[in-house]
């Protein structure tokens, strides 16, 4: 399972399977909304996330891993 921590407005942290994320929108607070229709309001804006998601990602699945694909 895929977390990466996330602040709420007021500051309490929480976090997040961010593979469970459907959209994300900035109106002006930023929403996430789940697949299971669960919605959370945080502090980071939509672009943070992104960040957030593609660093826990590159650490999980590091690109070179000595696998070479053919093209």
């Amino acid at each position: 399972m895929g977390l990466i921590r996330l602040n709420r407005l007021k500051g309490e942290e929480f976090w997040l399977n961010h593979r469970l994320i459907e959209t994300i929108e900035a109106c002006p607070d930023t929403v996430i909304v789940l697949s299971n229709e669960h919605r959370y309001v945080v502090q980071q804006k939509p672009e943070q996330i992104r960040k957030i998601i593609q660093a826990f990602e590159k650490e999980i699945f590091p690109a070179n891993l000595g696998v070479k694909t053919e093209n």
